[in-house]
């Protein structure tokens, strides 16, 4: 996701000298070409990521459509007054850019992963929140980031699903994917465990369970059309997020279902219940040990449909 983010960036940075990149001190050797071939277009705010969103916020309000980047949680949990207050406060053009979303950065510890993030983003006023799960999303959404009013939170992850994307296949904001059809149940996914829920859900035929699944790139706003619609014509939903599930996003499509009075015959959040992802691992090997890969999201789905 990071290098087609980067790529993408580059390309429309040529083409619009208002787009600038500011960098927390980190992806050096990813921005090498950005720096060679935009000098003027690139800075390095170094480890100080307050101050980066202080000068990003600035900039924005002077026109320019910045794009901060860091790892994880250090450019909202560092900084999130800054956020609040600065950028989301003014409707500022500041497009925050966080790499290593739920486990990507696994083996570095609690500290580095990105666990809490989205609950956080989108509880802030005045913001977008976004967490492609395959290439194709990261593509189309870095493109249309620069256009959305306001401030806008873009999680990246470490895996993602491929290319994933129909021919002639648009990119909506607010309107999720549905990247499999189904009417047994739907498997509900944001960021790069997406690749996971497909590879469940073809396991799942095999037992003639027929999966939806949708892929939730924008978090904020959420699709209440294609949650309601899930609740409604499918046997029962499975949330799955590398995330908490505190104010996640099976708590939003929760909140969803609720409000609209449809009601799923089952449902279930998968992610952290609520502790601190405190073992050290790669992103796979986190997934499996707190019930979130392919094998928990194919049991979980046996258990809900009583099969």
């Amino acid at each position: 996701m990071r290098d087609v983010f980067i790529k993408t960036l580059l390309e429309m940075a040529k083409e619009d000298p208002s787009i600038i990149l500011v960098t927390g001190d980190l992806g050096f050797g990813v921005f090498n070409e950005f720096r060679k071939v935009l000098p003027n277009q690139f800075l390095n705010a170094g480890v100080a990521e307050q101050n980066m969103t202080g000068l990003a916020t600035g900039m924005a309000l002077e026109g320019f459509k910045v794009f901060t980047y860091s790892i994880a949680n250090f450019p909202i949990l560092r900084c999130l007054e800054q956020v609040r207050n600065d950028a989301c406060y003014h409707q500022a053009n500041v497009n925050i850019v966080a790499i290593g979303g739920g486990f990507s950065y696994g083996s570095l510890g609690f500290s580095h992963h990105a666990t809490e993030d989205i609950a956080i983003m989108r509880s802030l006023p005045e913001i977008s929140v976004f967490a492609p799960g395959d290439l194709w999303e990261t593509q189309e959404i870095t493109r249309l980031l620069p256009g959305i009013k306001g401030t806008c939170y873009f999680r990246l992850d470490k895996s993602d699903a491929g290319w994933t994307n129909r021919d002639g296949e648009k990119l909506e904001i607010g309107k999720a994917r549905e990247v499999r059809t189904g009417q047994d149940f739907t498997l509900i996914s944001t960021g790069g465990i997406l690749g996971d829920v497909l590879r469940a859900a073809e396991r799942l035929s095999s037992e003639k369970i027929n999966c939806r699944v949708l892929s939730v790139h924008t978090l904020k706003p959420l699709d209440r059309a294609a949650m309601t619609r899930a609740a409604r014509e499918t046997g029962g939903i499975l949330t799955i997020e590398e995330h908490t599930i505190s104010g996640g996003l099976g708590g939003a499509v929760a909140e969803i279902c609720l409000e609209e009075g449809a009601l799923p015959r089952r449902f279930y959040r998968m992610g952290l219940r609520d502790a601190f992802s405190t073992i050290v691992g790669s992103q796979e090997y986190l997934r499996t040990q707190y019930q979130m890969d392919v094998t928990a999201i194919v049991a979980k789905t046996l258990e809900l449909s009583g099969s």
